[in-house]
């Protein structure tokens, strides 16, 4: 039960809609039905998917969460060493039933979208690879790995991509990419004491935030100039920008009250979700 209970904490639960509802929403808007493979395809985001990606990360973080305060919550596990092995097969076992599956029906375009997002799952934190230490690859990685599910799911449903789709896609990407520059700010400080690289620790807290912004701005921007639904959508982008915009100035010493604004994404992805809902359902009835 203890072990259960660690992965279930280590796969940060209040994050499994991100990486599931993306391949569903991609999917359902291009199929328009519902079968096996949308559904098998979401519960292997839903779940299986981030016991992998956070539980792999939580195994290789270890030393560096144990100085992190934010660590021990809804924000990460801090997994113990006698899980870490057991952890990594079962990252390995969760998945490997739904990717199967979803190679044996998907096409050569769609299985290359599956497997490097499965690469960049591992690579963002396993040793020897570590993406998550080179500063801006880590941004453009973690971003990826929201990002791929909806392309996974577009691809697999129709086998190539239209430049309203791509617009949306990149929307997304930007969005990801400054949620996670953002998010590093908080862990300048301790980043450098660890001897560890970030796209924070490069450009420093300011310089970062603001490109979190510029990111922001952008995928907005991109949203509003792309058909159908997405416009309605745009309009989040200014709650993000919102959210942020107060540590426009902020010093590397203080970084660490950026947190106060990264608590605030876990009910912002909740209400942006809601738009997104919203906006979805528009497109299915059209």
């Amino acid at each position: 039960m203890n072990l259960l209970r660690n992965v279930f904490m280590s796969s940060r639960p209040l994050s499994w809609v991100n990486t599931a509802y993306p391949f569903a929403a991609g999917y359902l808007i291009t199929t328009g039905r519902i079968d096996l493979t949308l559904v098998l395809g979401t519960l292997f985001f839903f779940v299986p998917y981030n016991v992998a990606m956070y539980g792999i990360n939580d195994v290789f973080d270890y030393e560096s969460d144990l100085r992190n305060p934010r660590k021990g919550g809804v924000e990460g596990a801090v997994l113990r060493p006698e899980y870490h092995r057991a952890m990594l097969w079962i990252s390995v076992l969760v998945c490997v039933p739904f990717v199967a599956y979803l190679l044996a029906v998907g096409t050569v375009l769609s299985n290359a979208v599956l497997a490097l997002s499965l690469f960049a799952l591992v690579a963002y934190s396993a040793k020897g690879l570590r993406f998550k230490e080179r500063p801006f690859l880590d941004s453009v990685t973690s971003s990826f790995h929201f990002v791929s599910p909806a392309l996974f799911g577009i691809v697999m449903a129709a086998g190539t991509i239209d430049s309203a789709e791509w617009l949306i896609l990149g929307a997304f990407f930007l969005w990801g990419v400054g949620s996670h520059a953002f998010g590093a700010v908080q862990d300048i400080i301790a980043d450098r004491e660890g001897g560890l690289g970030s796209v924070a620790t490069a450009m420093g807290a300011a310089w970062t935030v603001r490109f979190a912004v510029a990111c922001y701005v952008t995928a907005g921007l991109l949203l509003a100039v792309a058909p159908g639904y997405a416009p309605w959508v745009a309009l989040v982008a200014v709650i993000y920008i919102a959210a942020i915009v107060q540590w426009w100035n902020v010093s590397d010493a203080n970084s660490g009250d950026a947190n106060r604004g990264w608590k605030r994404f876990l009910a912002l992805n909740f209400i942006s979700g809601a738009v997104v809902t919203l906006a979805f359902l528009t497109e299915l009835k059209r």
